[in-house]
């Protein structure tokens, strides 16, 4: 299948611009054509800026630097920075008269374009290969190509893994079926490092350092490194790279629980900040700017601010304004984008953390863009990169023998966003929006707006919402989220993301098609029409708020500890806990926020709080807890542990 790349001409000299559609439309009959090329023409800014926002399949703009338009001083440059700023994955070129208008326009606008042809020089042929060739640039996957071209060359394999690019399952009348279910493509291209023509993720020089290059000119980045295990470690690394023990950070208790892990390999001082709270939905929201401002300002030695955004729900910090006052202070500030990464390619959603600042960005690829499970990117912009520690610290966590499939999945996955992304991202978020009515026309289920998620603590402070992430308030249909999630799972195949006591979460991606959308609303139309009558459903008790520490969350973490029961032989929150030091990460999953963190101090608030999840909530996994015969066991400081930890000091 020939994709379609539209080209557009912006140019108000009507007959200079018949020319050159007429000229480049017959090089595109005459030359080969493999992208596609097509020529359209328009006379005016708002034309052309209207034509790209229509049309996802607009590659290229062509923009005449002669462009007249009243009250407007260089619109031709004023132009390629609007078309910049709405979608900076279009190339960009403009035509010129002389050498005098190249140094003006690159002096009003040289971020935006990439490239020059002179006006009365009409070259088509010439132009025609330069537009071609740009777009091979943009739609090259250096290492799935090389994986294809191995994969082709069927080599005989003496090398790992072990399967022998499938042939140890081939036909065997036990796993043969698992070859067939893989296929045979995935399988051969299941290599190891022993392919010097495939590069090496720790050490790329080659396919995978060239699809890197790409990754970071599309996503905005000055260095992008892909990652085959999860962004998870990807916060780990870079956590490893900012921090050195002792060293100060401020981090959302909300973040991912990759983030405290982080905190504890690194050794670094956490001040943890608490998250907003939508107690009637039971959602967490971002940390509120006051808190974050406070925190800037009273710790000046921090070394790191860690937010996420989005967030799982869907809300979007204001970003600028509070980078802008960490860097004030010298802080470094990574974002996790797990759920965003896709943000950079339609302006619904712009701008990104990179765009907002950021000198770090950790980003899932896989969860909403097209690369597989664990494919994920680091984006760096911090001007101080020190590129041979983040090495180090990243060969420290990365597989000497990575997934190469999901390499070239992440190369594939940033190709379909540059040359496709627009329009599958607002093919989606038409989706999203005909989902919304559809949901809210049946009558028992409602998809919650920005005002209804949003935690009053946090309701002026410039909050967003990812209208591809709906969250459905259930508590008028008469179902529990358990209920519905059976239900829709087994009833009518649909699988959720995830739920809360009161709602549940459906994820719009580049994958969603109208079909989909259909059966889901034919399945929430059936269950609405049940008429159950609405049930109190019950809330979910009140995370506390953050205690205190007593020690370094490393040096509690590596401590022996003993066990004790979280209950005592009364059932009650066991009263030997309170002022006791947790050893480990305690995490109710759903919320997935650390309830406490290795060096916290148990309080009463606290065990109380796990004691009734316990008894209550019995669909609540408890992450972090012991269990020895049924019975729930806190891992905690023997007494004299307390007093040699090396890092003590810090907190008395």
């Amino acid at each position: 299948m020939t994709p379609v790349s539209r080209v557009l001409v912006v140019s108000d000299d009507a007959k200079w611009q018949a020319d050159v559609l007429a000229g480049l439309g017959a090089a595109a009959v005459r030359l080969e054509n493999p992208y596609g090329l097509t020529f359209v023409g328009v006379a005016r800014s708002q034309e052309a800026l209207d034509q790209i926002a229509r049309d996802g399949d607009v590659q290229v703009v062509l923009v005449d630097k002669q462009l007249q338009e009243k009250g407007v001083s260089q619109a031709a440059a004023q132009l390629a920075n609007h078309i910049s700023a709405f979608r900076p994955e279009i190339s960009l070129y403009v035509l010129l008269f002389d050498d005098d208008e190249r140094a003006l326009v690159e002096d009003l606008a040289s971020h935006a374009v990439d490239g020059y042809f002179y006006r009365d020089e009409l070259d088509f042929h010439g132009w025609f290969r330069i537009l071609s060739a740009e777009l091979a640039e943009k739609s090259a996957t250096p290492f799935y190509d090389k994986l294809k071209q191995y994969v082709r060359m069927a080599k005989d394999s003496w090398h790992t893994p072990g399967h022998s690019g499938g042939d140890s399952l081939k036909g065997s009348p036990w796993v043969g079926d698992f070859h067939d279910f893989v296929g045979e493509s995935m399988l051969r291209a299941d290599l190891s490092v022993s392919v010097p023509m495939l590069d090496s993720l720790l050490h790329p020089t080659g396919v995978i350092e060239e699809a890197q290059m790409l990754a970071a000119k599309a996503f905005g980045a000055k260095r992008t490194y892909f990652a085959t295990n999860g962004t998870s470690t990807s916060n780990k690394v870079i956590f490893q790279t900012l921090l050195a023990p002792g060293d100060k950070l401020l981090l959302d208790r909300n973040c991912h629980k990759s983030v405290h892990h982080g905190v504890i390999l690194s050794g670094a001082l956490p001040v943890y900040l608490d998250s907003s709270i939508n107690k009637q939905f039971g959602i967490f929201g971002p940390v509120p700017k006051e808190t974050i401002f406070a925190a800037i300002d009273a710790n000046p030695d921090a070394r790191v601010l860690i937010l996420t955004s989005c967030t799982y729900d869907g809300l979007r910090y204001d970003l600028k304004p509070i980078i802008e006052a960490a860097h004030e202070q010298g802080i470094k500030v990574i974002v996790d984008e797990a759920w965003y990464g896709f943000a950079r390619f339609h302006p619904a959603f712009r701008p990104t953390a990179l765009e907002s600042g950021s000198d770090y960005v950790t980003q899932s690829t896989h969860k909403v863009l097209s690369a597989f499970s664990q494919a994920s990117m680091i984006h760096v912009n911090d001007p101080g990169f020190d590129a041979h520690l983040f090495r180090e610290n990243f060969n420290m966590h990365a597989s000497t023998s990575p997934q190469y499939n999901l390499i070239a999945s992440l190369d594939v996955a940033r190709k379909q966003a540059v040359m496709e992304g627009y329009r599958l991202l607002d093919r989606t978020l038409k989706l999203a929006q005909e989902l919304r009515d559809k949901i809210n026309s049946t009558g028992a289920f409602r998809v919650l707006e920005l005002s209804d998620l949003l935690p009053e603590e946090v309701r002026e402070d410039g909050i967003l919402l990812d209208s591809t992430k709906l969250t459905v308030d259930i508590t008028q249909s008469g179902f529990t989220a358990d209920e519905l999630q059976q239900a829709l799972f087994e009833r009518y195949n649909i699988q959720v993301e995830k739920s809360t006591f009161s709602t549940i979460t459906l994820l719009l991606t580049l994958g969603t098609t109208r079909s989909k959308v259909s059966r889901l609303y034919d399945a929430m139309l059936r269950l609405a029409k049940e008429k159950r009558p609405p049930r109190p459903l019950g809330r979910m008790p009140e995370i506390p708020r953050f205690s205190s520490l007593a020690s370094l969350p490393r040096d509690a973490f590596y401590e022996a500890g003993e066990r004790l029961p979280l209950l005592d032989d009364d059932g009650r929150p066991n009263a030997a806990l309170v002022g006791r030091v947790c050893c480990d990460q305690i995490v109710p999953y759903p919320p997935g926020i650390p309830v406490l963190v290795p060096g916290q101090v148990i309080d009463d608030t606290i065990l109380a709080y796990l004691a009734r999840l316990q008894k209550t909530q019995k669909s609540i996994e408890m992450h972090g807890l012991a269990e020895d015969g049924g019975e729930f066991l806190l891992r905690v400081l023997k007494e004299g542990e307390l007093a040699q930890l090396p890092g003590r000091a810090l907190f008395k």
